[in-house]
């Protein structure tokens, strides 16, 4: 079993540890992406969130990105199969349950990079839908301690509010 879930208050240094991270990704897939961000929450400033520094590559063809498999073991990833997202290909480094920074890669400006960016950059300009997510974070770290599945699962319709949110205001 991994670590219990656990929402630490907001850390200043997790940003400085995403661009650390950042750098050492970056020198070591040199030609294999597009970009690289840092979301989830760790890349929202005030938001309390799981010690775990998550960030997204930008790629033009997923199917190239066992490409980046070994130069990024080198530096301490593992690549880790989810057959349930076909349109992500999924990195952590650190054990099991355990792992430090987590890496997501999508299609560069594809549907699901774009929600990930709409998504952070909403909760950094408003306050109280962040407040409201930590809350929600902080019950449900508490109701399934030890199942981080039930506990992502659980966040999804709050998620999924924000993002009708975003489509309503960019229809406006």
């Amino acid at each position: 079993m991994g670590r219990a879930i656990t929402i630490e208050k907001n850390h200043k240094a997790w940003a400085h540890e995403y661009i650390v991270e950042k750098i050492k990704i970056e020198q070591n897939i040199k030609g294999h992406f597009k970009a690289i961000e840092h979301i989830g929450s760790t890349a929202i400033p005030g938001l309390g969130a799981k010690p775990i520094i998550d960030m997204m590559i930008g790629v033009d063809d997923l199917e190239e990105v066992h490409k980046m498999n070994e130069p990024l073991a080198a530096i301490g990833y593992t690549h880790v199969y989810h057959q349930e997202f076909p349109n992500r290909r999924f990195f952590r480094k650190g054990e099991w349950r355990k792992g430090t920074h987590h890496l997501h890669v999508y299609t560069y400006n594809g549907t699901e990079w774009v929600a990930r960016q709409q998504f952070r950059d909403y909760l950094i300009a408003h306050k109280e839908e962040r407040r409201a997510y930590e809350t929600l974070k902080r019950s449900l770290a508490e109701r399934y301690r030890n199942d981080v599945v039930s506990y992502t699962n659980a966040k999804e319709p709050f998620i999924q509010e924000i993002m009708a949110k975003i489509a309503y205001e960019e229809s406006l």
